[in-house]
C-alpha cells in the first residue's frame, strides 16, 4: 500500500482568498445580487478564491454591452493590422505573467506545476498565431460571370460569441476560443467553470491593458443553470462556442437551436491506443501512461483505453505498470510531480465508482483503484484495469480520471472494431513501425486526430475536434478565424441593365 501523501502548504493558504468580479463593459463589477462564491484548493484543501457569482441580470447586461460594443464600437470596424497588434500585445503579456497565471490554474485545478506552465506557453503560441489569421482572414471575388457582372464574397464577424469553459484546462481551453473570435472582429461574454475562474479573470486584466476597447469581452463567473443558460438563449447571440461534457453538451445545442444560433461543441472522447508487437514498446509504454494520466486523466483527449495486440500484453502491460510506479503522485506545486488533485471529492467518488463496478463485472484491477490518503486534498492513484470487453461502461463511457482500461485484440479488423466501438470519436493513437498498419489504422479510425507513433501532441496550426458525439466543428487550424464569421454575397452589376423581366 502506498504511504500517505503529505502535502505542504503554499503561502496563500496563510492569506486570505483572492476576490475577482465579474469584467463588464471593461469594469470589474459586484454581481447585481451581490452573491459570491468560493473555490477551495483540490491539492490543498483551503480556500484559495472567492468570484463574484453572476446571475441572469449580470448575463443580461454582459450581452446587451457586448451586442453594442459590435454594433457600435471600434473592434469590428478595426484594420486587421490593429486588431493583430492587440492580440499580439496579449500574448505577451501573458507570457510576462506566465508563472502567476500557472499558478493560479494549479491551485484551482489540482493540475501539477510544470504541467501548467507548459500550457500557458502553449497558449502564448495560440494567441500569437490567431493574430497571424486576423491578418490573412479574406474573402474572394469572382470575375467570371460574365462582363458585366463582378461577384465579391465577404467575411464578416458573427457578432456577439457566448464562449463557456470546463475546470480542466482553464486558461488553456479559452485561448482555443477567444483568440480566434477576437481576430474576427467579434465581441463575447465569457463564463468559465465556477471551480477555475482566476486565471480568466486575470486574462481580462491583460486584454484591457492590452488595449482591447471596452466591452469587446466581458467574463462571469457562477453556475451553469444562472449563467451558462441564459448565455446561450439570449437573441442577441450569435454563436455559442462551448467545451465540456456530451451531456451538457447536448442541453446546450437544444436549447441554442430555438433560436438557430452557430454553435461550436468540444465534447467527450473515449480514445484509444492500439499497440502492435512490431512497435517501438518502450516509447508505447511511456505513451500509454502519459495518455491514461496526464492531468489525472481529466483530459478529453485521454488515451483512456489501451488496445494491445494479445501477443505482447503481459509483457508490454508489465512494463506499463512498471512506468506508473515511477511517477510521483502528490503535490501539485512540486515541479517532480506527475500526477495531481483530482477536482473535487464528488468527481473521486465517481472515477472510483467506475472502477467497483468494473471488478464487480469481473476486471481485474492491475495496479491502483483507491483514493490516496493524503493530509490535504484529493488524491487517486493511477489505475490499470485488466481483462475489460467492449461492453463494459468502463471501456465506452468518459471515465474522466486516472484510470487505462486495457483490451486486446489478434487482429487490425478487430482492433479497429475496438477503436470504433464507442460513441465517441475524438483522437486515437497507432503504434507500429509498418507503414502499412499505421495508414490502414488513419484512415479507418473514426476520430477527429489521429496520432502515429506518439501521442497527445498539439500544434495550434493543426484543427481539433471530433466525430461522433465528440463534438461539432473544429478548433485552431487555419480556419479557426473563419468559424466566427458569416460569409456574405455582394454582386455588382455594370452598364445598362438588360433582360428586363417585364417589358
Amino acid at each position: 500500500m502506498n504511504a500517505p501523501l503529505n502535502i505542504a502548504m503554499p503561502a496563500e493558504a496563510a492569506a486570505a482568498p483572492k476576490s475577482y468580479r465579474l469584467l463588464i463593459g471593461g469594469k470589474f463589477v459586484d454581481a447585481q445580487d451581490g452573491r459570491t462564491l468560493e473555490r477551495r484548493s483540490p491539492g490543498h484543501g483551503f480556500t484559495v478564491s472567492r468570484y463574484a457569482q453572476a446571475g441572469a441580470a449580470d448575463v443580461e447586461t454582459a450581452v446587451q454591452v457586448a451586442h453594442k460594443a459590435f454594433e457600435t464600437g471600434p473592434w469590428p470596424r478595426m484594420k486587421a493590422a490593429e486588431r493583430a497588434a492587440i492580440l499580439l500585445k496579449a500574448a505577451d503579456l501573458i507570457e510576462a505573467r506566465l508563472d502567476e497565471i500557472a499558478r493560479l490554474d494549479v491551485l484551482e485545478s489540482g493540475k501539477p506545476i510544470a504541467q501548467a506552465r507548459g500550457e500557458i506557453g502553449g497558449a502564448v503560441d495560440i494567441w500569437r498565431y490567431a493574430a497571424a489569421l486576423a491578418r490573412t482572414l479574406h474573402g474572394e471575388s469572382y470575375a467570371n460571370l460574365g462582363d458585366a457582372m463582378l461577384g465579391v464574397v465577404l467575411r464578416e464577424p458573427i457578432g456577439v460569441v457566448s464562449i463557456i469553459t470546463p475546470w480542466n484546462f482553464p486558461f488553456l481551453i479559452v485561448s482555443q476560443k477567444l483568440p480566434f473570435a477576437l481576430a474576427a472582429g467579434c465581441t463575447a461574454v465569457i463564463k468559465p467553470s465556477e471551480m477555475t475562474s482566476a486565471s480568466t479573470f486575470v486574462l481580462g486584466e491583460i486584454l484591457m491593458q492590452a488595449g482591447l476597447p471596452d466591452g469587446v469581452v466581458n467574463i462571469l463567473a457562477g453556475l451553469g443553470a444562472d449563467v451558462g443558460a441564459p448565455m446561450v438563449s439570449h437573441p442577441l447571440v450569435e454563436m455559442v462556442s462551448f467545451t465540456g461534457s456530451t451531456r451538457v453538451g447536448r442541453m446546450t445545442m437544444a436549447s441554442a437551436a430555438n433560436s438557430l444560433k452557430k454553435v461550436s461543441m468540444e465534447l467527450g472522447g473515449k480514445n484509444g491506443q492500439l499497440v502492435f508487437p512490431d512497435a517501438d514498446l518502450e516509447a508505447a509504454a511511456d505513451a500509454a501512461v502519459f495518455g491514461g494520466f496526464f492531468n489525472a486523466g481529466e483530459c478529453c483527449n485521454a488515451g483512456s483505453r489501451l488496445i494491445v495486440h494479445g501477443a505482447i500484453a503481459d509483457d508490454f502491460l508489465g512494463a506499463v505498470k512498471a512506468l506508473t510506479a515511477k511517477m510521483v503522485v502528490g503535490d501539485p506545486l512540486d515541479d517532480r510531480t506527475k500526477v495531481g488533485a483530482m477536482i473535487s471529492a464528488d468527481h473521486v467518488a465517481k472515477v472510483t465508482g467506475y472502477v467497483t463496478a468494473a471488478e464487480n463485472d469481473g476486471c481485474r484491477i492491475y495496479c491502483g483503484g483507491k483514493q490516496r490518503a493524503s493530509s490535504a486534498g484529493q488524491y487517486l492513484d493511477p489505475t490499470i484495469v485488466r481483462d475489460v470487453t467492449e461492453d463494459m461502461a468502463i471501456a465506452r463511457e468518459e471515465v474522466f480520471g486516472p484510470v487505462l482500461s486495457v483490451l486486446t485484440f489478434e487482429s487490425i479488423e478487430r482492433a479497429l472494431r475496438i477503436a470504433n466501438n464507442t460513441p465517441y470519436g475524438l483522437s486515437a493513437g497507432v503504434w507500429s513501425a509498418s507503414i502499412d498498419t499505421c495508414m490502414s489504422v488513419a484512415r479507418n479510425v473514426r476520430s477527429g486526430t489521429v496520432w502515429v507513433n506518439t501521442f497527445m501532441e498539439g500544434y495550434p496550426e493543426l484543427p481539433f475536434g471530433g466525430y461522433k458525439q465528440s463534438g461539432l466543428g473544429r478548433e485552431l487550424g487555419k480556419r479557426a478565424v473563419e468559424d466566427y464569421t458569416e460569409e456574405k454575397t455582394i454582386q455588382f452589376h455594370r452598364g445598362q441593365r438588360t433582360g428586363w423581366w417585364v417589358g
